[in-house]
């Protein structure tokens, strides 16, 4: 394990080095981009004689967990770094938006994405169970802002869409896995539970993660506001991430929804009321650090999957299709959102094309893929999630800048009225 580690970092360094040097894409995105084009150098490398070089990377990534690994870690540190920088009275701002998007939008997302890939599976010629590609659709539903918050801000975007996207992707990442769990229930019981079961299940995780998240994010701020001493504090919130996740999983709660509600405890109370300027500056640069490392290295991942995963031209071209689909269920759950939302303030123009086309899916997608059961449908369906996620990375990702600064040039003031 620790020369799997050693040798990921390293890599990761690597091609981090190489695209902030010679590429100069936006951070992750470049990270993912050098990791797909060192998988397909590997690919031709074997090809005209090297045969055995992919299958050594193909057995030292095989080794890898990838599901475990960011589902349990991974996205638990990911959350609480994002939480800890965000206000929470603008989030209290914003809370119908990014409330009706976390919540209700991920479950109408999940309904559409999973009839509409039952439709166009079937186009292919692949009989997939409705309950499956419902599981296709939950796992895709989540969004991942990772990528785009940098592009966001360099292209000036307002608080009001920077704090609505943060806020969804901080909460609908929790909801999504929460449903994406209920319905992998219901595919290993066998059998469909009563809706009062799945209604308790559901909110077992979700109720039980804001609750385990208030009351161990809550301890720790306490304890921070005890002593004056930065290094004990950085630890405790290490602590309290890496133990508080694991505690989770042992009440079967959700540890991403616990450990978005302890971070922003720790970020607005624990900042405010407890600590000083030297552990402030400390805790950001600790969790900063931290973030970009893992966010480097989750993307590095995802872009060496590429040489696990089975592809034909027809899994790339259903892809392509659903793509266009995904894109139509974000725009039929963001819409309803903003206008309802015109209604009592002012809404900054573009905001539903911003949020249409900001909608990223990443890391969190793969991950719940790989946690499907073994067999022809999870062989699929990741085949599907690995391209969609590519696709969408690389095209939203490197375009999203240019809307924001198109959509918004000519409304600079109307955008602040939202606020």
């Amino acid at each position: 394990m620790l020369e799997l580690v050693a040798a990921f970092i390293c890599l990761t360094s690597l091609l981090t080095y190489v695209n902030f040097r010679f590429i100069g894409l936006p951070p992750t995105i470049g990270v993912m981009v050098t990791a797909l084009m060192f998988s397909l150098l590997l690919q031709g490398l074997s090809f005209i004689g090297y045969p055995g070089l992919e299958e050594r990377v193909q057995e030292l990534i095989g080794q890898i967990d990838f599901g475990d690994l960011l589902m349990n870690w991974m996205l638990s540190f990911l959350l609480f770094a994002g939480a800890l920088h965000v206000n929470f009275s603008d989030v209290r701002s914003y809370r119908w938006p990014i409330g009706l998007l976390a919540t209700v939008g991920v479950l109408i997302a999940t309904t559409v994405i999973g009839s509409l890939a039952y439709w166009i599976f079937g186009l292919f010629g692949w009989h997939i169970s409705f309950l499956y590609c419902l599981l296709f659709g939950a796992l895709i539903s989540p969004t991942d802002p990772i990528a785009v918050l940098g592009v966001l801000r360099t292209a000036n975007a307002s608080k009001p869409l920077k704090t609505t996207i943060v806020g969804e992707s901080l909460f609908n990442d929790g909801t999504a896995v929460v449903v994406f769990t209920v319905l992998l229930g219901i595919v290993q019981l066998g059998e469909t539970p009563s809706l009062s079961a799945t209604a308790m299940l559901f909110a077992h995780e979700a109720i039980g993660g804001v609750v385990f998240g208030g009351l161990i994010g809550y301890l720790v701020y306490r304890m921070i506001k005890s002593i004056e001493q930065y290094q004990i504090e950085v630890m405790l919130t290490l602590a309290l991430v890496i133990g508080g996740s694991a505690m989770a999983s042992e009440l079967h709660v959700s540890a991403p929804i616990a450990m978005v509600v302890a971070g922003l405890i720790i970020g607005n109370l624990g900042r405010n009321k407890a600590m000083n300027e030297m552990t402030r500056r400390y805790m950001d640069g600790f969790w900063e650090l931290l973030d970009d490392m893992l966010n480097a290295l989750l993307f590095a991942l995802i872009g060496m999957e590429l040489l696990l995963l089975p592809f034909s031209w027809l899994h790339l071209l259903a892809a392509s299709v659903l793509a266009v689909a995904i894109l139509l269920s974000r725009l039929l759950t963001v819409a309803p959102a903003i206008v309802l939302l015109r209604r009592w303030r002012t809404v900054p123009r573009g905001t539903i094309r911003i949020l249409t086309w900001g909608g990223l899916r990443g890391g969190v997608s793969v991950a719940l893929a790989l946690a499907l059961p073994l067999g022809p449908e999870r062989d699929l369906i990741l085949s599907i999630t690995y391209i969609v996620v590519l696709s969408s990375i690389l095209f939203q990702g490197l375009t999203i800048g240019k809307l924001v600064k198109h959509v918004t040039k000519d409304a600079p003031v109307e955008a602040e009225q939202a606020h």
